[in-house]
């Protein structure tokens, strides 16, 4: 790995942000390569996890609109690896190991399906490139193989400088108004020392929404109801700020409530949940706030929205966030939001309320060592990936 042991134990130890490029990390209970998640759960849920194989430093799981019959697996070190029916093709949707920096919170980090790709072809991937800045790139699907890209037809959609190789973000997701939907943490190092979380004049520390198509000479364009649009000063393509390090997000397929996983500091991990729309020009709190905590005292949020639920390191180090559960085949799981810890590997559910802070977070009874995402398929399915390897479905019990 590019970076040593010593440094990714101590960046997981302050709630780095994103996955470390080893399989131990500080902070919280040992994420061991050696255990294996079990099949059935240790108490309640009447949840198992379905293993799906193996991968190589797998992040994320998608699936096409519309598609049943292939998942795609994001694996950090630059590939993106197709199941057709749970089996893996031979060759790659997308292959960008040599254009990536990698590894600790840095390399290929995501992908999203345009809402219209049956028809489009065109898929969004987010990654730091060779110099550690975030781009966001579009592909069109290969007219001669349709379960990998065009590697030509690479378009970079959005580049962001980040000034250090931590708090990435990384996750692209369409929403349910069609457009895109971008994480970007607040550029890295400790204690946010730029202050930039509360700053709408740059993109770090925000979730930002735009329209990827190329509109008048420009590689995108912005809604005009995005919140900060006619303010001087401000970003136009900030939908949210004050976030840390947003690494994982999603929203209620049944409602549209939005839900983050904002990873903390030296203290705290928090989730973040307001109703649907509520989340433009919403203020998260950091760097004024670690969770419910004050944190920089020379910062001031106005309007901050507190978590709906934070917890302390002593339960974790890095929080990783999930989905509200819409599977008809899990019914105990039912508009509960499922998310993790990156140290812990333990999987936790609450009612999902949005706005108002969580009652009844308990344990699953499953344990997924190094749990560095979960996933939605087009049926709602819920996936959780290893950074040790495997890919589980969470499955009726």
């Amino acid at each position: 790995m590019a970076a040593s042991l010593a440094a990714m134990v101590a960046l997981a130890g302050c709630g780095g942000g994103s996955p470390s490029s080893t399989s131990t990390s500080g902070g919280g209970a040992p994420a061991s390569t050696h255990g294996q998640a079990p099949e059935r759960p240790t108490g309640g849920g009447q949840v198992r996890l379905e293993r799906l194989g193996d991968f190589h430093q797998p992040l994320y799981v998608t699936q096409p609109p519309g598609d049943r019959h292939h998942l795609f697996v994001v694996e950090q070190t630059g590939r993106v690896v197709v199941l057709t029916d749970r089996a893996p093709e031979g060759r790659p949707f997308l292959d960008v190991s040599d254009e990536v920096s990698c590894c600790g919170e840095q390399g290929l980090l995501s992908i999203a399906f345009a809402p219209d790709y049956r028809r489009s072809g065109l898929v969004y991937a987010d990654y730091t490139d060779r110099a550690g800045d975030t781009r966001v790139v579009e592909y069109r699907r290969s007219s001669s193989d349709p379960l990998t890209v065009d590697p030509e037809s690479a378009r970079v959609v959005l580049l962001v400088n980040q000034p250090f190789p931590n708090h990435n973000g990384g996750l692209l997701m369409f929403g349910p108004d069609r457009l895109l939907y971008i994480g970007l943490g607040d550029g890295g190092s400790e204690g946010d020392p730029d202050r930039r979380g509360q700053d709408l004049g740059t993109l770090l520390g925000k979730i930002l929404r735009i329209d990827p198509h190329p509109s008048g000479g420009h590689p995108y364009s912005v809604p005009a109801s995005n919140p900060f649009v006619d303010r001087p000063g401000a970003r136009p393509e900030i939908y949210s700020y004050g976030l840390r390090n947003p690494w994982r997000f999603s929203f209620d397929r049944r409602t549209a409530a939005l839900a983050i996983g904002d990873v903390g500091g030296s203290q705290w991990e928090e989730v973040d949940l307001v109703p649907r729309g509520a989340g433009g020009g919403a203020n998260f709190g950091w760097s004024a706030f670690e969770g419910p905590a004050r944190f920089n005292v020379d910062q001031t949020a106005p309007n901050a929205i507190p978590p709906v639920h934070a917890y302390l390191h002593d339960e974790g180090c890095s929080v990783t966030g999930g989905y509200v559960v819409r599977d008809p085949s899990l019914p105990s799981l039912d508009g509960r939001y499922l998310y993790g810890d990156f140290c812990s590997g333990d999987l936790r559910s609450f009612p999902a309320t949005p706005g108002h802070r969580a009652r009844d977070d308990r344990p699953l009874g499953l344990n997924v060592p190094s749990l560095s995402s979960f996933g939605e398929d087009d049926a709602g399915h819920i996936y959780a990936t290893s950074l040790a390897g495997p890919v589980y479905r969470l499955a009726p019990g």
